[in-house]
This record gives C-alpha cells, structure tokens and sequence, in this order.
C-alpha cells in the first residue's frame, strides 16, 4: 500500500519523506508506534515498477534491461508544438515564481497541464524540447534552470521507458525543485562572488524552504515536495540539509539531482561561465557514486548523447553547425544545421542529414570534428532563434 497522509504532521514522526509505500513488516510496526490510522492511495500501489517506486532503491542492473521506446515523431514535425509547449511553460514558471515572492500560491492544475504537455512533446521526439532548453539567458537563469531541469528529467525518464503518469510527477518534481529560491534574497541569489558564512548558511537553507512552500501548497504531489528538500542531498552523506545517505534518497530525486547538475554545469550564470557539453558530462561522470547515482548517470549520458540538440560543432572541413536531432542508432551522426563557413562567416543556412554520408564542397564527407561552446565561434543560439529562421528551416526538414 502506498502510505499519502498520516492522522498527525509529518514532521512530528520520523519519517523521512511525504508519503512511502509500505513494502515489509518493519515499516507497518514503525506507522503502528506512531499513528493511529494513516491514508492510502490505492489507485499508487505498484503501477510502476518496484524499481522506480519514488522511495525505493532499485537493482542496479535493472537499468541495464530496459530499452528507451522508439520515436513517435520527427523533429521537423514536433518542433513547433515543442516551442508552443516550452513557452508556455516557461511563462507559467516565471509566473510561479513571481507568485511566491507576493505571498501567492502555486497554481498546481497549470503546472500539472503545462508539465503533461511537456511529456506528451517529448515522447514524441525528445529532440525538440532538448533543442529549446539551449536558448537560455543568463539573466533569467533560475526560472529557465527549472523549466530545464524538467526537461532533462522527462527525457532521462522516457529514456528508462517510464509511464507517461511516472513522467508527469517526474517533470512536476524538476519544476518545482528549486522554488525555495524564491525566499532568498537576489543579493544573496546573484551574487558574483564567493558567499560569506553567513550567506552560504542562508542559500543552503532553500531545500527547506521549498519544502515548506510545497508542503503547504494544495493539491502538490507528495513526490515533488521529497525532491525539493533533497535534491542537495549526496549518495556519500556530504549533501544538505540533513546528510542523507544513499539509502535515503528516493529515485525521483536521484533523476532530478543529475538533471539540475548538468544544467548548472553548463549554463552560464552571472558568476560563471558554463561549460561544455562534453566538459559537463565529464564533470557529471567523476562526481558519479559519491554525489550522483552512477548507473543513472550513465543512461542520462547516453539519452542526451555525445552531441546533443543544442550543441555546437565544428566540422571536419571547419563549417561551424549546430545539432537539431540525433539519430538513436547512429548517436555519432546526427542531423546538423549549418550556420558558419570554414572562415567563421554565416553562410546560407543549410540542414545535413550526417547519416546520408553527404560531401563538402571539396567532395569530403561531413564528420563531426569537435564541440565548442556558442560564444567561441560569436553564435548566439538565443538572438538567432528571435530572428525566427531556426524554426523555419527545421520545419522545412
């Protein structure tokens, strides 16, 4: 049975998260010396596997039978959907956000809506969402940091073939992973500088925040409420706020944690650069099995792929590209849209299906050289999106 309220506050038990399901005797005698009844949700008991139950360790070599599901649809064809769906849900985060700041509460039915549209999108071809979490402004980072979040979580989701339901509280707990953001001062949020004792005190203090926040906001899924207080948390027990260990830490927040690290990594910010795609897998591969979950870390790796929709390439011939879909079953040739000569000039937009083996100009075929990041070659994903061609050549396609 799957345990979603007690006849007392959860905070006066010893239970760690919002609602469990009770799996052996041990767990029915701990409800037993605490409550006098508890509710249930028999319509949660056992729809996903045991594996992905929010709170539930799994067998690690479970994620290496499952296989992602095939593509519903092309990116050509989802790609406008995929941008009406984005910037909706990207209005309706900002929205929240600014709700919490006058004291407003969360409209959970919207987020609800706005997070199934997402799921919907990215089963159909993950590719196109993928491609609108790159337009990113650094000014606006901690509303386009959650709606990313989401993303990366549906995706790292559909990709260990989860149910669309499991999806949708999945992508609900990465939207509203980082609300009790919204408590903290922008002093304290935006500064460019290392934080004083006493400012880090107060930004580690948002998991609690957002705990309470969610906690407190009707009709919120439990699940999100876990996530929020322990995205921070690390398998190695040096997270916070409370140094969970691996034990501890429900799956949902496992997923979450990855997609909220890799975003970070390679997101600018007003205090750092982001890097790379290929440097931010790096970095999310050496802190796997002491702060992320290895073995979801590798399937999150191998679901964005080596070149990502978003990502920046230079081409063997020195055309500079940007990627717009990857091949599932040739991750190494995807399909590109050219941007810059071999002299870094822009060029007459051209779409390159890496597949088809096509020739440059001097007969060579297109390879992929290297990944660079946008500003390295002056490109500007965002501006270049504004100018509406983006989404008109893909369309063509």
């Amino acid at each position: 049975m799957f345990v979603v309220k007690l006849d007392r506050p959860w905070l006066e038990t010893t239970f760690l998260f919002q609602g469990f399901e009770i799996k052996n005797q041990d767990d029915i005698d701990a409800i037993r010396q605490q409550c006098r009844f508890v509710y249930i949700d028999a319509d949660r008991q056992r729809k996903e596997p045991l594996a992905f139950a929010r709170n539930t360790a799994y067998s690690k070599g479970l994620l290496d039978k499952i296989k992602p599901p095939a593509n519903k649809s092309t990116l050509g064809r989802e790609i406008k959907q995929a941008e009406y769906v984005h910037n909706k849900a990207s209005s309706l985060v900002r929205t929240f956000m600014h709700d919490i700041q006058l004291g407003r509460p969360i409209g959970v039915e919207l987020a609800k809506q706005a997070v199934a549209e997402c799921v919907d999108s990215i089963i159909n071809s993950p590719d196109a969402l993928l491609l609108m979490a790159q337009l990113k402004n650094k000014d606006q980072y901690t509303a386009q940091h959650s709606m990313n979040v989401c993303i990366y979580a549906i995706a790292l989701g559909r990709h260990l073939n989860m149910s669309i339901d499991a999806l949708r509280n999945l992508g609900l707990c990465g939207m509203m992973h980082d609300m009790g953001k919204m408590f903290i001062p922008l002093e304290i949020l935006n500064k460019p500088g290392k934080f004083t004792p006493d400012e880090e005190l107060v930004m580690n203090s948002h998991p609690q925040r957002g705990w309470k926040l969610l906690q407190s906001t009707p009709g919120m899924y439990p699940g999100a409420v876990d996530v929020a207080y322990n995205h921070h948390e690390r398998l190695d027990g040096k997270g916070y706020p409370r140094g969970l260990t691996d034990a501890q830490i429900g799956f949902f927040t496992r997923v979450v944690t990855i997609a909220d690290s890799y975003d970070a990594i390679s997101s600018d910010r007003v205090y750092q650069t982001g890097r790379s795609h290929l440097e931010s897998i790096k970095i999310l591969n050496d802190i796997s099995g002491m702060h992320l979950d290895a073995g979801l870390t590798i399937r999150f790796i191998e679901c964005v792929g080596i070149y990502p929709a978003g990502s920046i390439v230079e081409m063997s011939n020195g055309e500079v590209a940007l990627v717009v879909e990857v091949n599932p079953k040739a991750k190494i040739r995807p399909k590109v849209l050219l941007l810059k000569d071999a002299d870094k000039k822009p060029c007459q937009e051209k779409l390159l299906d890496l597949t088809k083996m096509e020739l440059d100009a001097s007969g060579q075929r297109y390879t992929i050289k290297n990944v660079v990041r946008p500003d390295v070659y002056g490109i500007n994903l965002l501006d270049y999106y504004n100018r509406g061609t983006l989404i008109a050549k893909l369309t063509e396609a």
